[in-house]
């Protein structure tokens, strides 16, 4: 017995994994009456702490991977969130149904997706009851990021 709990936390932490979160959003195109439903799965890895992976598929097979802070996520459900590439923000629909605007955008394109926030909310409380905030970089594995960093993209292992 080593006596590092610190360790045995980290390990237990990873060994946990939040089950991914698949909604249907909608994606506005064009005009704000134009819209596309999109299948969208959320994952977290306590591995990465930091980010959520998110996976947008439309009907026709394609599908786009964003990498998410998951503060900004959690953040833009309730209040503007965000800035340059990837913006989130509460809607203002007085219906009961809240939802937020997530927008993504990169130097040739955006895409704004509107997102259901009960399911949502609910599913990155869970990830932070997983790795609670401020705890993120206790829970990283620093030799593996860094090890990261200066790996060449285009040398492949194996």
């Amino acid at each position: 017995m080593s006596g590092n709990r610190h360790d045995e936390g980290r390990s237990r932490a990873r060994a946990a994994r939040l089950p991914s979160l698949s909604l249907n959003v909608q994606r506005v195109l064009e005009s704000s009456s134009c819209r596309q439903t999109v299948r969208a799965t959320f994952r977290y890895d306590p591995d990465t702490p930091l980010v959520v992976t998110v996976v947008f598929r439309v009907h026709s097979g394609q599908q786009v991977t964003w990498h998410l802070g998951r503060d900004l996520l959690y953040e833009g459900m309730y209040a503007l969130s965000g800035i340059a590439d990837v913006q989130v923000w509460p809607t203002e629909h007085d219906d009961e149904r809240p939802t937020a605007w997530l927008k993504i955008s990169s130097r040739t394109t955006a895409a704004l997706f509107e997102l259901p926030v009960p399911p949502l909310a609910e599913w990155l409380e869970d990830t932070y009851a997983l790795v609670p905030p401020g705890q993120e970089s206790t829970e990283l594995d620093w030799d593996a990021f860094a090890a990261g960093l200066t790996a060449d993209p285009d040398v492949s292992a194996g």
